[in-house]
């Protein structure tokens, strides 16, 4: 079984969010359903995705006001740190590593979409950012200070609590 579906929980209105989303969440599923001769290559094309995937919404994060070293971005880094180091070990046979880390990806990524990526799309949102030309519709709506935090924890209670509903 699948470690996670795509369901209307996922979606954070902001289409190509949400299409890079279901794309990580069908591979993801590609890669918890396939045989020991497919692994490995599925999982590199996980992390070829998941690296595309990280790379976009760490420039939109850079284009809305959000420090280089924020902690959404840095966690970014490190999962796919993990992400390669399964990539080693399954190269050298150690295929229940990569079975092991992709049961896992699944929830760390539910929960990182529920929360990071909600802040990060409501904040665009409100930026009137466009995803697609990089255009900022309403820069005065941009933080004065980058944002350092992990997305939810750069907001107000207020839009917390708006990203959640």
């Amino acid at each position: 079984m699948a470690s996670l579906e795509w369901t209307p929980a996922l979606v954070l209105d902001l289409p190509v969010m949400d299409a890079v989303h279901e794309e990580f969440v069908a591979l993801l599923g590609q890669v918890e359903a396939a045989d020991d001769a497919q692994l490995c290559a599925l999982w590199d094309e996980l992390i070829t995705h998941t690296q595309h995937h990280f790379d976009q919404e760490d420039h939109w994060m850079q284009t809305t006001g959000f420090a280089t070293g924020n902690c959404h971005s840095q966690q970014h880094k490190v999962v796919l740190a993990v992400m390669r180091e399964g990539a080693a070990k399954g190269a050298q046979g150690d295929l229940d590593t990569i079975r092991h880390m992709a049961a896992e990806l699944g929830p760390w990524f539910s929960h990182h979409a529920q929360n990071m990526d909600a802040a990060l799309a409501l904040h665009m949102r409100r930026a009137g950012f466009d995803p697609v030309s990089g255009e900022v519709l309403m820069p005065e709506a941009l933080p004065a200070e980058p944002i350092t935090g992990c997305g939810g924890a750069c907001s107000t209670s207020e839009d917390k609590e708006e990203a959640i509903a």
